[in-house]
């Protein structure tokens, strides 16, 4: 199977569907990576606070698939504002990596105030070639604009949990006119949305799954996902969305589900260390 890929403002290949590992414990970790590279992901996104980059470094090893077809994803945590090359360089060693595809910056906080000064460690990873690309997760337009205006790198990428109930449509606005790509987390609203009645006469007029309906719905709207699970057949499932299209009355059907639906903390007002 091949994924399709998102061309990042730098020039770098993304695959537009990768397998997510929030809240999988770092002892189950291997098998669910192990699995969604079985089943044909090949971008894996972790992040440091999650506690299971060792778990993600175990499935890396064992697969046997060259480094050159995988696609790396994690981030800097809040309490690491200030260390974000010290960080960078933990992240690697529990990865058994010498880089990775993209380095974020996890959460703004800002009322701690430290993301500037973070994003330049970044830039600093990046200039010297460290990692292809850098970007930021759960990043406002607010946030945005004060990195952008240093007049240095553009973020690859801002991270932000987007689904049907919760579409964000600023900072995806945002996004777009600073050529930033938008990778959804939470993708699925963490199985919020699977029996919305809307979404479910879509899945069963096309003989698909509701997940596999709000894959499609992200995909062709553009953005990456990167769905997560730890059941074999879901991961499976979660990757057969290249199959089917939605129409245009089923887009509009599903963006009128927005709702506020946060799953997540506001990063407006998220500051934990």
């Amino acid at each position: 199977m091949t994924i399709p890929t998102i061309t990042l403002n730098n020039g770098v290949e993304m695959p537009q569907l990768g397998f997510g590992v929030f809240q999988v414990p770092d002892d189950e970790t291997e098998a669910a990576v192990t699995a969604a590279l079985e089943a044909g992901y090949r971008s894996i996104d972790t992040a440091a606070v999650y506690g299971n980059e060792a778990g993600v470094a175990r499935a890396l090893k064992s697969s046997g698939i060259a480094r050159e077809e995988l696609f790396v994803t994690t981030k800097l945590w809040n309490a690491d504002h200030e260390r974000p090359v010290e960080a960078y360089e933990k992240s690697l060693e529990l990865l058994g990596l010498d880089h990775v595809d993209l380095y974020l910056i996890h959460w703004p906080t800002p009322a701690r105030d430290l993301y500037v000064g973070a994003w330049q460690g970044l830039e600093e990873l990046y200039a010297a070639g460290r990692t292809r690309a850098i970007g930021v997760s759960n990043f406002l337009p607010e946030h945005l604009d004060r990195i952008v205006g240093l007049g240095g790198t553009v973020p690859a990428v801002n991270q932000i949990e987007l689904h049907p109930a919760l579409q964000q449509r600023a900072t995806v606005a945002a996004n777009d006119a600073l050529e930033i790509a938008t990778e959804a987390w939470s993708p699925l609203a963490q199985g919020a949305m699977l029996q919305n009645p809307a979404i479910t006469a879509i899945a069963d007029r096309l003989g698909r799954t509701a997940a596999q309906v709000i894959l499609r719905w992200h995909l062709q709207q553009g953005r990456i996902v990167i769905p997560k699970s730890v059941t074999p057949s879901r991961i499976a499932q979660n990757l057969d969305v290249f199959g089917f299209d939605l129409t245009d009355a089923d887009l509009a059907a599903i963006d009128a589900l927005e709702s506020d639906g946060r799953t997540g903390p506001d990063p407006a007002t998220f500051n934990a260390a």
